[in-house]
């Protein structure tokens, strides 16, 4: 039972969230110059930032319903050590310049120049976010977080959080058809392990294994997840996963399909198809579609000009029901903040499976809102 302190706690603690990520992207901005955008992207409506700052608002609102209504705890110790926050911080403007000289001059778009550069697939060899050594080297895996706060102004986390709604319909679920044996979670692209440790801080005795592909993201992953047993950290990428078939009940995908080619992205999708039980459920969260939210259907387009991504412009075209087509029902799903949450369920093998019956779909829906 959730009481007016917590509500309170919580609140003061996303308050200086906000203004602590918030005044670090303001002072960014002031500190960087303007990308120039393609005429064909130039004098599109763009969400301003009273607009941003409500929508914020409404995903801690709804983070807060979630909180109070059981789906998940209370998070506990989102900003750390004060003084590691600090370092976080006085490091993401100190690497700022190298940053800039990226967005503005003539860089390398594949990381030629890595020794390890013949072990990657080229794809992931990009400089994403134009951030310094793309995903490939410890200096970028100690900051990568702090910057993705920083992009959305305190709210990433907040927005990893809504799959923990669709997670536990999916373990009460497992429950429900007394399989006889522990349900199995497998997070891929785990990055550091932040998502990992939300679902560890509420089912602490749940066995989970973390894919990706860099060595650098998984040592901060161990560190982040020491304090738990039943976690299985492995390297390895999404087409070519290093599992038995049928071998997890549920996967979770973070912020992974917006970063991969299309063709990639198919053969990811074939991958979980795979590794994932008939009857499992796959929950998605990654960035809002064109049309998902119009008002900000501008700055979606502008995104990838203004953050190197190099296969965003292909994601928000996808559609993700489409590419999930044949072997997944959909279950549900919804808009938080720059995010979407969508589940889907592993149909049975051999055929297209029984779909849910609509009071099922109802209660999913219910319990994502």
């Amino acid at each position: 039972m959730m009481t007016i302190f917590d509500k309170l706690t919580f609140e003061t603690i996303q308050s200086a969230r906000v203004g602590w990520f918030f005044g670090q992207k303001l002072l960014a901005a002031r500190l960087s110059r303007p990308m120039p955008l393609p005429k064909q992207l130039r004098d599109r409506p763009m969400p301003d930032r009273n607009r941003i700052l409500a929508d914020l608002k409404a995903l801690f609102d709804q983070d807060w319903r979630n909180i109070e209504a059981g789906y998940y705890a209370l998070p506990r110790g989102e900003f750390g050590n004060p003084l590691t926050a600090l370092r976080r911080s006085l490091d993401f403007f100190a690497d700022l310049a190298t940053v800039e000289a990226t967005r503005h001059g003539t860089h390398k778009e594949v990381l030629l120049d890595t020794p390890l550069n013949s072990t990657y697939p080229r794809y992931y060899r990009q400089k994403f976010h134009f951030q310094t050594d793309g995903y490939l080297s410890e200096a970028s895996a100690e900051r990568y977080d702090h910057q993705v706060e920083v992009l959305f102004a305190g709210g990433a986390a907040a927005m990893r959080r809504q799959a923990l709604v669709p997670l536990r319909q999916a373990l009460a679920e497992h429950r429900a058809e007394r399989l006889g044996r522990p349900p199995q979670l497998l997070d891929l692209a785990c990055g550091t392990g932040v998502f990992l440790r939300e679902v560890k801080g509420n089912w602490p005795r749940l066995h989970v294994t973390g894919l990706d592909l860099s060595p650098h993201y998984l040592a901060v992953a161990e560190r982040t997840l020491a304090a738990w047993s039943r976690v299985r950290l492995v390297e390895g990428a999404g087409e070519a996963m290093p599992f038995g078939d049928g071998e997890f009940d549920i996967v979770t995908c973070i912020y992974l399909f917006h970063e991969l080619p299309p063709r990639v992205r198919r053969r990811v999708v074939g991958e979980i198809r795979r590794v994932l039980r008939p009857g499992g459920t796959l929950i998605l969260v990654d960035s809002l579609q064109t049309g998902d939210e119009p008002d900000y259907d501008g700055l979606l387009d502008s995104f990838p000009v203004l953050f190197h991504e190099p296969y965003y412009a292909s994601y928000i075209q996808e559609d993700l029901n489409q590419l999930m087509s044949p072997d997944f029902s959909p279950l549900g799903h919804f808009s938080t903040y720059f995010s979407k949450v969508l589940s889907y369920r592993r149909k049975p093998d051999g055929g297209s499976g029984s779909e849910e019956t609509a009071q099922a779909a109802k209660k999913r829906q219910i319990a994502s809102r």
